[in-house]
């Protein structure tokens, strides 16, 4: 297996750049994670590591090898797509095999490929199926498959699991990351969904319109994100953003009236206009208390997500234990935040107030 190392990346069509100076190193066996919302360019970076679309600019290596002009057949990857683009006509263990097949391997070999591939994905008693009589998780998994028995330093994933259910893409997700447990190789993946990417990824890269906004693990984005789109774009529900000004020691939000907010954040000069941001379980509910009408009340089983409303027309969401009594709607609640977690930004450059 092999890393792979992006340098001042730049994609260009005729004038219209759509990836700017992409800078990114990711480790041999590692699990890393494009993510980013529709049109930010993770899709089209995943396709110029592949080879699929030329590189403007700037350098892409695997391994040891610059592979910045040579063909995708040549680069050591292997690439799963979102649509499955298996052979209706052949069985699960010819579809695995066809391009071993093409490439003029021998049969005894080709075998041993399929049979090993298809002991890790669990797919020994489909072998002889047509893909018409396979779920599209299993389908999913026969396009891995192929990929596996090409042996490639580098596996990419292109969304998927966007065609499947949400019942299988959460069976698909384990299969993925067992997967990757068991080959140990460097895989790249590409997902608009930020629960894919902090459940899958060791190394998550968050896009935002062809620019990387930040790099790091899980974790270390959701806790310490640099900036307001990190923040709002890993978690779910999204961080609560609120208009706010900072005092001595204190910042005040018009949507929650009177009263100053404690935080441990670095306040800028007093003042001063800032973003006030504070994720969904970081709020206690005071149901006494007024000031906040509640809009909507989710119930999801092992928690309650509680939404509402301010006079000057902003959203708290506020993340509630569902042994908790939840308000009703329309009633008037206030909150409370927890003063370690309170993030704030700087309300021009969107930039972490540190």
């Amino acid at each position: 297996m092999s890393g792979v190392k992006i340098a001042n990346a730049i994609k260009k069509y005729e004038a219209v750049q759509v990836i700017h100076g992409v800078d990114l190193q990711v480790e041999d066996g590692e699990f890393c994670v494009f993510v980013g919302p529709s049109g930010c360019g993770k899709s089209t970076l995943l396709r110029m590591i592949a080879g699929l679309e030329e590189t403007t600019s700037g350098t892409i290596q695997i391994g040891d090898r610059d592979v910045t002009t040579a063909d995708p057949a040549d680069r050591g990857v292997a690439m799963v797509f979102q649509t499955y683009a298996l052979y209706p006509h052949m069985s699960v263990e010819q579809n695995m095999g066809f391009g071993l097949k093409m490439n003029g391997v021998p049969k005894a070999e080709i075998k041993r490929k399929v049979n090993e591939a298809s002991q890790i994905l669990k797919l020994d008693d489909y072998l002889d199926r047509k893909p018409k009589a396979l779920s599209g998780g299993q389908r999913q998994r026969v396009a891995i498959g192929r990929a596996i028995v090409r042996g490639p330093e580098v596996f990419l994933f292109d969304e998927p699991l966007s065609n499947l259910d949400a019942e299988l893409r959460v069976e698909m997700r384990v299969e993925l990351a067992r997967l990757h447990k068991e080959i140990g190789a460097t895989m790249i993946y590409v997902t608009h969904d930020q629960v894919e990417a902090m459940t899958l990824a060791d190394k998550i890269v968050v896009l935002r319109a062809g620019n990387v906004e930040q790099v790091g693990s899980p974790m270390q984005l959701y806790k310490n994100p640099d900036n307001k789109f990190v923040a709002g774009f890993i978690g779910s529900p999204g961080m609560n953003f609120l208009d706010a000004v900072a005092g001595d020691g204190s910042v005040s939000a018009s949507a929650l009236g009177s009263g100053d907010i404690k935080t441990a954040a670095k306040l800028p000069e007093a003042g001063s206009s800032v973003t006030l941001g504070v994720r969904p379980q970081h709020i206690t509910l005071d149901a006494q208390g007024t000031g906040l009408t509640v809009d909507l009340v989710e119930h999801l089983g092992g928690v309650t997500y509680i939404y509402l409303n301010a006079a000057n027309g902003e959203r708290i969401i506020v993340e509630a234990s569902a042994e908790v009594d939840a308000p009703k709607l329309g009633a008037n609640v206030s909150v409370r935040f927890d003063a370690e977690n309170v993030m704030l930004f700087d309300t021009t450059t969107e930039q972490r107030i540190r």
